[in-house]
């Protein structure tokens, strides 16, 4: 039956070409119009199916050639475009809902090659040290040159505690690495924060899934309760792959009191839309550094584009990933699913992020700042106002609200988080801007 069906495709193809070509035959002397140029190719394709399966050595699944080929028509458009049969589909939403099984990193195909975007942050992936850029070879020995996205997620994914072997090629490493991973469930957690001085907060973002704004808030409002108010807050977007595109509008627009946060500008007029910030109720007006890198992509860098055009935050660290396009994704008879690139993202200030991605404001190279021992100088054993006999005792100073002790960090150790060389850079310079700014009211 199915083979009938094939057939009958393949002739009603054949007679729709044929169908042009007669109505057009008073034109032949004339160049072929674009439906023209579409039912010659279409007849081109017919005629490859059909010799194919009348001489091609082995007999031909014909129902899997013409998948092949659709699958190389849409993946050919672009990294993010792809079809997809039913048992991808599924698939699809694991990302911004629930949780699933798996090692923990967000893929693309980056010229042609399986090329990781960002681990996710506390996954096995993370703590193997996977990085962005890290191009993917081999999945549990096999080569994935010419391997669609959902063949290398699906392989990636499943039973929690079965081990997935990757190997990796990285810029800078001359032999392949090759990772054992341990499958685990996926956190589906996207905030975290801590004080790393008193007024003085650091809010980590890992992706944007649905609830990601409802934890924001909830962080946000526990340090500046804390701390009776912030000085200044530091955001980190580093490796956060993006996500939910309505949750990053949303954490832009807490920063934001008016003007555009981003549009989007496709070929048809429905798929064109401009989001704007509004006046919230929460005046959150102190200074902001935002940390990316090479992992940032998509969501993540519209809110680091957004806050960056309107000067309402600095940007630290290095140059984003440039994912700056938006994808749909249909249904199809029979289980199947297409998704493919319908638009295109741009800032505030009309720059496309696509290819490009967002350029710090302050380039600051990732490293481990290793804490060093003090040696005792000679300026340190000499004699000091304090040592002298009959001394008067320093006074203690209760005025100060930022003397207050910071109880309980929900994230990290602070004092490990300042090791962090980008993270201690924001640092030094929102507490710098609140030195100066001081200076500049007196």
């Amino acid at each position: 039956m199915l083979i009938r069906y094939d057939r009958m495709l393949r002739s009603a193809l054949f007679f729709l070409a044929l169908a042009c070509f007669l109505v057009s035959v008073d034109a032949v002397n004339h160049p072929l119009n674009a439906d023209d140029q579409t039912y010659k190719s279409l007849k081109l394709f017919t005629d490859v199916l059909e010799e194919l399966e009348k001489n091609y050595v082995d007999d031909v699944d014909s129902p899997s050639l013409i998948e092949n080929a659709i699958k190389g028509m849409v993946g050919n458009l672009d990294p993010h475009s792809s079809f997809m049969p039913p048992e991808a589909f599924g698939e699809l939403q694991d990302e911004t809902k629930g949780e699933f099984s798996g090692i923990g990193i967000v893929i693309t195909i980056k010229d042609g090659i399986l090329t990781v975007v960002s681990p996710i942050e506390g996954t096995p992936a993370f703590k193997a040290g996977i990085r962005a850029g890290d191009a993917i070879i081999r999945i549990n020995g096999k080569l994935t040159k010419g391997m669609a996205l959902w063949e290398a997620v699906k392989m990636m994914r499943g039973p929690r505690r079965e081990t997935v072997v990757i190997s990796v090629v990285r810029v800078n490493e001359p032999e392949t690495m090759e990772f054992s991973l341990e499958r685990d469930l996926i956190p589906i957690e996207s905030v975290r924060s801590v004080l790393l001085k008193p007024k003085y907060g650091y809010l980590r973002v890992t992706n944007f899934r649905m609830s990601t704004i409802d934890e924001i808030n909830t962080h946000l409002s526990q340090m500046e309760t804390e701390s009776n108010g912030l000085n200044g807050l530091i955001m980190d977007l580093r490796d956060n792959p993006g996500g939910v595109l309505g949750q990053a509008v949303k954490l832009s627009d807490l920063f934001l009191e008016k003007g555009d946060i981003v549009s989007i500008q496709g070929r048809d007029e429905r798929n064109k839309q401009v989001y704007s910030a509004s006046d919230g109720e929460d005046d959150r007006t102190y200074p902001v550094v935002v940390l990316i890198n090479g992992g940032s992509a998509s969501a993540s860098e519209i809110v680091a584009g957004a806050l960056q055009d309107h000067s309402r935050a600095l940007i630290l660290g290095t140059s984003s990933f440039g994912k700056g396009s938006v994808q749909t994704v249909r249904s199809l008879k029979g289980g199947f699913g297409i998704k493919y690139t319908v638009a295109r993202y741009y800032t505030p200030n009309g720059r496309s992020i696509q290819g490009k991605g967002i350029e710090p404001d302050i380039e600051v190279e990732f490293e481990i700042i290793e804490k060093k021992e003090k040696e005792s100088s000679l300026f340190d054993r000499m004699v000091r106002e304090k040592d002298l006999k009959n001394a008067l005792k320093p006074e203690e100073d209760t005025s100060k609200e930022e003397n207050r002790p910071i109880s309980h960090p929900r994230f990290s150790d602070a004092d490990q988080l300042q090791q962090d060389s980008q993270v201690k850079r924001a640092l030094d310079i929102l507490i710098s801007y609140g030195v100066f700014s001081r200076l500049n009211d007196s």
